[in-house]
């Protein structure tokens, strides 16, 4: 017997913000901003688009990170992973990049291209206290290992982790459990999509505009929707132009967050001792 769906109302929107990271990418941050500083367990949001190569050419030279894990998904464009672990990615359209620094890595993520367009997203997500210190990972994901899911009357879903319909994407593994879906509709077309009670989440539009939720006003194109705590599932509703969202859904961590730069740990002299380890070379030890 079929339950009745409670989509969930959406809590806070907010207009992503332009700034720049690595070596001066230009990038549109959505979570992470001092309108939307936590989406607990997700800390941060890029979005980066351009077709000029003086965007994005710097790319992000190597640097650390401690304590979380970085989530890079491409939509168009070429970049390479490296790591201090010896992983290497070639990150295209379509390829997801989910890697787990715990106790402390090293890596660059650089343009493999001098022109066209480049796009695609990086998450933050958290790691519980007690994960924090554990084995870095690396999980390299190609465009075909993605399932794609059609649905009635147009439109798609790419199931990068979690499930939707008979689809599971293939990023695994995780303590937070995660949902990361890319949902696009046609004109007029529209989705239910199931989310896990206990999760937190948000929905990013990056294409058109979408109707979220209980019928609020459509969320216009790079602005971030939370979503409140009760229910069972998003409803989304694209316009006349159609739409894409980024959804992304995560079990809550509840524990203190302290960050500063590529570090997140719980306490503040943890952050300390992230610095010193990486000044003295013991951060990937």
């Amino acid at each position: 017997m079929n339950t009745p769906f409670q989509t969930r109302s959406i809590s806070t929107t907010a207009k992503a913000t332009n700034t720049s990271d690595g070596a001066g990418v230009r990038l549109m941050r959505s979570l992470g901003t001092s309108q939307v500083p936590l989406v607990d367990p997700f800390l941060m949001l890029d979005e980066f688009r351009s077709d000029d190569p003086n965007d994005y050419i710097a790319g992000f030279p190597a640097h650390p990170h401690r304590g979380f894990e970085t989530v890079t998904y491409m939509l168009a464009g070429s970049m390479q992973h490296k790591d201090s672990v010896g992983n290497t990615g070639n990150l295209r359209p379509g390829s997801v990049q989910w890697m787990t620094a715990a106790r402390g890595i090293i890596h660059s993520e650089m343009p493999k291209q001098e022109d066209g367009l480049m796009w695609g997203f990086q998450l933050w997500v958290n790691l519980p206290a007690a994960d924090k210190m554990g084995d870095p990972r690396y999980q390299d994901i190609d465009p075909e290992a993605i399932p794609e899911h059609t649905l009635p009357g147009g439109g798609t879903v790419r199931v990068v982790a979690g499930r939707f319909g008979d689809q599971e994407g293939p990023v695994g593994g995780v303590a937070t459990e995660p949902m990361m879906l890319d949902v696009g509709l046609p004109a007029g077309g529209s989705v239910d999509v199931p989310i896990p009670t206990a999760h937190n989440g948000f929905a990013y539009v990056f294409e058109g505009a979408a109707q979220l939720g209980n019928g609020e006003a459509p969320v216009a194109r790079g602005h971030i929707a939370v979503l409140g705590r009760e229910g069972d599932g998003l409803h989304i509703a694209a316009g006349d132009e159609g739409t894409r969202v980024l959804v992304v859904t995560g079990k809550p961590i509840d524990e203190p967050v302290a960050r500063y730069g590529p570090f997140v740990m719980n306490t503040r002299s943890e952050l300390e001792q992230a610095f010193a380890d990486y000044r003295s070379g013991r951060l990937t030890q």
